[in-house]
């Protein structure tokens, strides 16, 4: 495993962060979930993604168990707050002091942690003021419960505007976790830029286009049984890639793989590495293999004649529109 700064943080992350976004306190059965942290810890990985959001607060008791008695100094773990949990009233949702302080200490409990590494917002609130925001996060940077604060799928605009007041406050904000793959690139052209005069890192979400890019769905094909394309809470978000033509150019991607001596899954997390700017990658898994085959990514080193073929082969099926970040 190889490692690289947050940013211009002094915290160091594994290239290969390990996240439970569709699989603990859902997708798959706990003893499983564990069996897939250990296989993380083995390969070198040392960060760990979730949400209070994922499985409405499971997959962070589900993480906490499955790091229990491991060095807490060794590890880097990270949780986000901002979608509904718990009943959904008024105040379960979104970026006001109230939310943000209750659900920190929450976090706390489930991942039975005193402090978290990055403490990220996961969406940015519009109905918010971002002074009371970047306040309640301050105060819990200054708590020790927070070492670092970050965000999720923020525009350039408001990575700015939030980076203002980091600085006014004297708070680390170090970085942001944007969807990202060779597939959807809608952080080249703004965010990334943005994120660099900041000093904020990329920890990415979904490189393997939550499993299209492993090659694994077929054109003109039914779904695979079990895959993500069946689960209730990731279909959606998996649909949009599931058009022939995509599945089409994905597979045209296969001899360029090994060309590469990688798999495809391999292939698509080592794409997302070539990003100076992206700190971190983040997979999931449903079974231990799969985290033992994807760490193989880390340290890899594409030729820019190969990137320039992959280009070639995704071409107009690429989204690169910024105005598409994933703000509500």
């Amino acid at each position: 495993m190889e490692f690289r700064r947050l940013g211009r943080s002094g915290l160091t992350v594994s290239e290969i962060s390990y996240g439970n976004w569709l699989t603990h306190g859902s997708q798959v059965e706990e003893e499983q979930a564990a069996a897939c942290v250990r296989a993380a810890l083995d390969a070198g990985i040392t960060t760990f993604d979730t949400a209070d959001v994922y499985a409405n607060t499971a997959a962070e008791s589900v993480l906490g168990r499955a790091l229990a008695g491991q060095r807490r100094e060794s590890l880097e773990i990270l949780t986000k707050v901002f979608w509904p949990t718990g009943p959904k009233g008024p105040n379960d949702q979104g970026l006001g002091r109230k939310h943000i302080i209750e659900s920190a200490n929450a976090s706390l409990k489930r991942l039975r942690t005193d402090y978290v590494d990055v403490y990220q917002a996961h969406r940015f609130d519009r109905t918010v003021p971002l002074e009371e925001t970047m306040l309640a996060f301050a105060e819990l940077v200054r708590q020790g419960k927070a070492l670092y604060i970050g965000v999720s799928e923020w525009t350039a605009e408001q990575i700015t505007r939030g980076a203002a007041l980091a600085r006014e406050l004297r708070v680390p904000f170090i970085s942001n976790q944007p969807q990202y793959s060779m597939l959807w690139r809608v952080i080249e052209p703004q965010v990334i830029p943005a994120s660099e005069r900041e000093g904020l890192g990329q920890i990415v979400f979904s490189p393997i286009a939550q499993g299209v890019l492993t090659g694994k769905y077929l054109p003109g094909q039914p779904v695979p049984d079990g895959s993500r394309a069946t689960d209730e809470s990731g279909k959606n978000f998996v649909g949009r890639w599931l058009r022939d033509d995509i599945l089409e150019r994905v597979q045209q991607l296969k001899p360029l793989a090994a060309e590469a001596g990688l798999s495809l899954a391999q292939l698509a997390v080592a794409w997302v590495l070539q990003n100076e700017n992206v700190s971190s990658a983040i997979i999931g898994a449903s079974r231990p293999e799969q985290v033992t085959e994807n760490v193989k990514a880390s340290g890899v080193v594409l030729e820019k004649s190969l990137l320039d073929k992959i280009d070639a082969v995704l071409d107009d099926i690429v989204v690169t529109d910024p105005r598409l970040t994933q703000t509500p």
